[in-house]
C-alpha cells in the first residue's frame, strides 16, 4: 500500500496545487485517480475514509483549509466516493452586447 498511497498523494498534490493557482485539472488526470482510490478499496488496501482522510490531509497543506470549509460539512455527500473535489473556478463571462 505504501507505493499506492505514495502515488495518490502526489497526484492528489498535483491536482489541489493546479486549482490553488488557478489552473483547470485534466479530467483524465482526476479520473485515473478516482480509479486508484478504488482499486485500493477493492484490493482491501485502505478503508474509503482512509483514503478521504489523506486526501483532506493533501488538500488542507496544498489550499490552507480542509475540503469542509470550501464545500460544507456534507462534502462527501456531493462528492461521494471515489470522487474527488477538483474543479476548477468558473471563468467570469462579460456580455459582447449592450443588452
Amino acid at each position: 500500500m505504501d507505493a499506492l498511497q505514495t502515488e495518490l498523494e502526489r497526484r492528489w498534490r498535483l491536482m489541489f496545487a493546479a486549482l490553488t493557482a488557478g489552473d483547470d485539472v485534466p479530467p483524465a488526470m482526476r479520473l485515473r485517480t478516482e480509479g486508484m482510490m478504488e482499486a485500493a478499496v477493492l484490493l482491501q488496501c485502505a478503508a474509503p475514509a482512509e483514503l478521504q482522510q489523506a486526501m483532506d490531509d493533501v488538500y488542507r497543506a496544498a489550499c490552507g483549509q480542509g475540503i469542509a470549509a470550501q464545500f460544507g460539512d456534507d462534502w462527501q455527500d456531493f462528492f461521494v466516493f471515489p470522487q474527488i473535489p477538483a474543479m476548477g473556478r468558473r471563468a467570469p463571462v462579460y456580455p459582447s452586447t449592450r443588452d
